[in-house]
């Protein structure tokens, strides 16, 4: 007999087929007993979610890819934001594709809901601009850890405090020309390859920076060009979102002057917003739980 996981696996992938989804978004955590599946291929074209730490043993050809999220205290919502960034910067996803996502809470270990997302219209910018562009000159792997440091400084904080910075990656020399330091550089004098953001080692080193004042610059391919940096460009109030503070003025005005993409952390509720062209592209959400 069929568990209640896999009569509503079975049912996605009907409901996929008729609204011509593009995938089935599933989070592992709340299947195991889809995970511990033994066919060689799912009903429908499936994308893994797994969080980082997690060994759950699974069929890996039962999936067609796989996305990795922080194990981070996010809401359910910010969840799915999450997977669908990264699914844009890695090109995984594009502007008008539907999806079918289903989630649960991890400690009852079965699906609860059913999430049907049309990626365009769940990002504003989407409706005017290209992901292409969006991404422009940014590695995919770069963002992604970007991503991630953020997403685990906005809910682990530092030292037991709340954090608050800002990283700006992409189109580095405008950024450099627009803005001005504000501390002795700390990665000045080091080799490319010693400060790049995809080497591990330096997570703890971008923590502790992250403390102070200013932003980090990041190049598109990860080297990291300076933090303490004070962001000289800033929008006007009347075109930017009531109720956000200098941090986030400072994100959306470099974004709007430069082709980068900002990542702000908010200290005072932990939610990570991303800025590109001078306009919030999503924002993550810490949970209350």
């Amino acid at each position: 007999m069929s568990s209640e996981n896999e009569s509503i696996m079975k049912f996605a992938c009907t409901f996929a087929e008729e609204i011509q989804a593009k995938a089935i978004l599933l989070y592992g955590d709340v299947a195991p007993d889809i995970l511990a599946q033994k066919n060689e291929k799912a009903c429908f074209d499936t994308i893994l979610i797994t969080r980082e730490g997690d060994n759950v043993p699974y069929n890996a050809e039962f999936f067609k890819n796989i996305i990795n999220i922080p194990n981070v205290n996010v809401t359910r919502l910010s969840q799915i934001k999450i997977v669908i960034t990264k699914g844009l910067a890695t090109g995984l996803f594009k502007k008008g594709d539907k999806l079918v996502c289903l989630t649960g809470i991890p400690k009852f270990g079965h699906i609860d809901s059913i999430f049907i997302i049309d990626v365009g219209r769940e990002f504003e910018i989407l409706i005017s601009e290209d992901v292409s562009e969006i991404f422009e000159d940014i590695h995919p792997e770069v963002f992604e850890t970007i991503l991630n440091i953020a997403l685990e400084l906005a809910a682990q904080g530092r030292e037991g405090r709340p954090i608050g910075t800002i990283f700006v990656l992409g189109d580095h020399e405008k950024v450099l020309e627009l803005s001005r330091q504000m501390i002795i550089n700390p990665f000045m004098g080091y080799r490319e390859e010693e400060k790049n953001i995809l080497d591990r080692n330096l997570r703890d080193t971008i923590k502790e920076f992250s403390a102070l004042d200013g932003a980090f610059v990041v190049r598109g391919d990860g080297v990291l060009m300076t933090a303490g940096r004070h962001l000289s460009a800033a929008l006007e109030s009347k075109d930017f979102p009531q109720g956000l503070g200098s941090r986030h003025i400072a994100a959306a005005g470099i974004t709007s002057v430069t082709g980068a993409i900002a990542i702000a952390i908010s200290e005072s509720t932990g939610t990570v917003r991303i800025f590109k062209k001078g306009k919030i592209f999503v924002d993550i959400e810490k949970s209350m739980e």
